[in-house]
């Protein structure tokens, strides 16, 4: 058979096609929490899941983060709506509550109670989870201050989770007070460049919760 006439054939059955290469999907995660994850009083580019964005980006990380911050919320309203927002794309999830209980003085073992419902939300959708902490202050007692700030990395340990120990760690100085420089007027949420600094503590972790997800 002539060469032309049996490439023509071949071609003709898509033979001679070019074999396209696969394209990995972009790792999807859902940043749950309250105003600190939602980014309050911020420009949209700045909150945390922009700036969060940016700087995986920066890293070669191909994956695309779901604001899923809500201003107010408390733990009971991050574990009423963690399976819903656990949608079949979701494949991480990052998870900060807690500012919004300490202000109103709920007791831990409620907070500790509704942070458990999400991770086991969480473990029915089969997702990986970076449980981010808070620090509780002492005006509720040192037994309060303790409780509190227990719940985090004894359900990390618990639940088999990543675990960061205070989201607001990267607007904090050597001496574990927040540089108020670093803050909006209302001196509790991070301005633009707080945001940035707490991105820059916390991006090594989401690195490793992307790892984790990519196994």
């Amino acid at each position: 058979m002539h060469k032309s006439f049996l490439a023509f054939i071949l071609g003709l059955f898509g033979f001679l096609a070019p074999i396209q290469p696969l394209t990995a999907e972009p790792l999807i995660i859902a940043a749950m929490g309250d105003s600190l994850t939602q980014g309050y009083g911020l420009p949209q580019q700045d909150g945390f899941v922009p700036q969060l964005s940016a700087w995986l980006l920066g890293q070669g990380a191909d994956v695309t983060l779901i604001n899923a911050g809500v201003s107010g919320d408390t733990t009971a309203g991050g574990a009423a709506r963690a399976a819903w927002t656990l949608t079949p794309d979701v494949d991480a999830m990052i998870v900060t509550f807690g500012g919004n209980d300490i202000l109103r003085g709920i007791a831990p073992n409620v907070a500790r109670t509704n942070i458990v419902a999400i991770l086991k939300a969480a473990q029915t959708a089969k997702v990986d989870v970076l449980l981010i902490g808070l620090s509780a202050p002492g005006n509720y007692g040192p037994d309060y201050q303790a409780d509190f700030n227990a719940i985090y990395p004894e359900l990390a340990a618990q639940y088999g989770t990543l675990y960061a120990e205070n989201f607001l760690s990267g607007v904090m100085g050597a001496d574990g007070r927040i540089d108020l420089s670093l803050l909006q007027a209302d001196a509790t949420h991070p301005n633009a460049k707080g945001v940035s600094m707490i991105v820059h503590a916390l991006g090594p972790h989401v690195l490793k919760l992307i790892a984790l997800s990519d196994d």
